[in-house]
């Protein structure tokens, strides 16, 4: 009895084929592609999930070219689609920077600064650094990740391997979701833009009234004592806005 070993080679070419894209989404995917994740267990969740994945969407797939040229060409088409959906889906969550640069500049904490994990270290507004590690600490709590998965996953129905490459469109989703992260970033910092005119307004008549008076110093301890309150009040509509938009970006993969 002999056991034919032909099917190996398409086998072995179908999960390079989906790893290439599924790996690439997952390097950038926010909350699943965090780069205080170990690399090995990063690359580790991607082969998995690519293995569970597989017999689904095996028979979707065109057969191995018989060429060396056609299947770099395919490994290169899936490689790019990974990294695009992947960048886009990493500009949604760059709101919370726009947000926190903004309520630290009207809190008078703009000096402030703190490693941003979720951002590579990157030093940034203490602000930011905390909305951005709350971001992906919710992401999880609200299983939304599962959610990216199945984008994932959804991906395929909406840019098919035959397909050619959409850099065009590619680039318009790219502006559009820059333009959607910057608008989430102001209505989440939104009060905090009015306080902030509020109370410069306030101060520049106080300091007008009274030009002896050292405004600046007098009233900037009351300046953090309320933007630090607002921050406790509004937290949970902020973080709704923000898990809002991160969930009608993943929608718009699935369809």
């Amino acid at each position: 009895m002999t056991v034919g070993l032909d099917w190996l080679p398409n086998t072995a070419f179908l999960y390079l084929l989906m790893f290439a894209r599924i790996g690439a989404i997952l390097m950038l995917m926010p909350a699943l592609g965090e780069n205080m994740i170990p690399a090995r267990m990063r690359l580790s969740f991607a082969l998995m999930f690519t293995l569970v994945v597989y017999p689904l969407l095996s028979s979707s797939l065109p057969a191995m070219p018989a060429d060396v040229m056609g299947i770099v060409g395919l490994l290169f088409h899936e490689l790019v689609i990974g990294l695009m959906l992947g960048a886009i889906a990493r500009i949604t969550v760059m709101a919370t920077q726009v947000a926190g640069a903004i309520i630290a500049f009207q809190t008078g904490l703009s000096v402030a600064q703190s490693a941003d994990p979720t951002q590579g270290g990157i030093q940034g507004a203490v602000f930011g650094s905390f909305l951005s590690f709350l971001g992906m600490t919710l992401i999880f709590a609200t299983d939304l990740h599962h959610m990216a998965l199945a984008a994932t996953f959804d991906s395929y129905i909406a840019f098919p391997l035959d397909t050619p490459l959409m850099f065009d469109d590619a680039a318009q989703l790219a502006i559009r979701t820059v333009s959607s992260a910057f608008n989430i970033g102001i209505q989440m910092s939104a009060p905090f833009i009015v306080f902030g005119l509020v109370f410069n307004l306030g101060a520049g008549i106080l300091a007008r009234l009274m030009p002896a008076l050292q405004v600046y110093f007098v009233l900037m301890p009351a300046n953090i004592i309320v933007g630090l309150s607002l921050m406790a009040l509004l937290l949970t509509m902020m973080m709704g806005w923000y898990i809002m938009g991160f969930e009608n970006h993943l929608a718009m993969w699935r369809g």
